[in-house]
């Protein structure tokens, strides 16, 4: 073979692959203006449904934790007005909201990627399901819902969980503390070096076991029973094939009950594993005496806590977390809407 036949075969292979290689990139199309604004419209409105609905109930948040964490030799918060009042008369105001902050830095993002992924994986979710049943005007079912909001909750709490860690020790500790987180960047900065880069994680293992009932299920029942009252029109509650706020707000209190029943015992276990580790937590961690706890696992968790407490432990706050997450979850369904509707005005005016 020559060296003519060498760099002409070459020349034909090059020629071949720059072809395909522009084959292939018109193939792969930018997305549109229309997908990126639409992207950032779901994200906003998330984040937005989130931040409102977060700060409307921050006393709630606030008291909760600190009922899931509390000494049970030293009570301080016994019930949800006692407890209120307690946080009122020894820290004022500024008590009622501490950690606020920081939870809407967590919750603000948590919820727009929440919401987002939703979406997306409803959307995803769909299009297999159609393509398995060959019925290309298939809905999504109750338990397709439920799938979809569980990969939303799992990706969501992945994504912000050092933040939920860290809101949770600022809310949890008091002027009396001996040592005194200052803000979000200090309290993880002061994790890291203290405990370690795993020490941002405790915990979630049951965090993301506890997510895929609570977001499923808020999502599903919230969806299911908008489609069922809009289908079923019972007592005139629908317009236009609309629901009415108030409607919307009473399925979002419903899908709230729902989720949050199932999924609290993880979320006091969640709770504690993250106070593990934190040597100023020894007043308000539970344990005998003044001394905290120290859990090798989740299941650990749950088998002192029940050996300890009682059985009854694993629900201790819930009736200010119901206060709460039934309100919450209804505002940050209706805001989602809301603004979701209010942004798709302005880009068509824009437009």
């Amino acid at each position: 073979m020559t060296s003519e036949d060498v760099v002409g075969k070459t020349s034909v292979t090059i020629a071949n692959i720059a072809e395909e290689a522009k084959i292939a990139s018109e193939g792969v199309k930018a997305p549109s203006r229309q997908t990126l604004l639409g992207i950032c419209k779901s994200l906003v409105a998330g984040g937005v449904a989130g931040g409102v609905s977060r700060t409307a109930v921050a006393p709630l948040e606030r008291l909760k934790i600190l009922l899931q964490v509390q000494n049970p030799h030293a009570i301080k918060y016994n019930g949800t007005i006692q407890g209120l009042k307690y946080i009122w008369r020894t820290e004022g105001f500024k008590g009622m909201f501490k950690g606020n902050g920081t939870n809407c830095a967590r919750i603000v993002p948590n919820s727009a990627v929440k919401f987002f992924s939703y979406e997306e994986a409803s959307k995803g979710i769909l299009w297999l399901y159609r393509q398995q049943t060959g019925n290309g005007d298939a809905e999504l079912t109750p338990l397709l819902r439920l799938g979809a909001g569980a990969c939303a909750g799992i990706i969501a709490m992945s994504a912000t969980y050092p933040m939920d860690l860290v809101r949770g020790r600022i809310t949890v500790q008091t002027d009396k503390s001996s040592t005194q987180y200052r803000g979000i960047a200090h309290a993880l900065t002061t994790v890291l070096r203290e405990e370690g880069p795993r020490a941002l994680y405790k915990g979630w293992l049951p965090s993301v076991i506890g997510v895929i009932p609570y977001v499923g299920l808020n999502f599903a029942v919230y969806e299911s029973l908008k489609d069922y009252l809009v289908k079923s029109r019972p007592f005139g509650l629908v317009e236009d094939k609309e629901l009415g706020v108030t409607t919307k707000l009473a399925c979002g209190a419903v899908a709230g009950t729902f989720g949050q029943t199932v999924a609290y015992p993880l979320d006091v276990i969640r709770r504690r594993m993250q106070m593990v580790g934190w040597k100023h937590a020894a007043s308000v961690v539970t344990g005998k005496g003044n001394s905290t706890l120290e859990y090798t696992g989740m299941i650990d968790a749950f088998r002192k806590t029940v050996r300890y407490e009682g059985f009854g432990a694993l629900y201790k706050g819930l009736v200010p977390n119901s206060v709460k997450v039934v309100p919450s979850i209804a505002i940050a369904f209706v805001t989602y809407e809301v603004v979701k509707d209010v942004l798709k005005v302005e880009m068509r005016i824009s437009d």
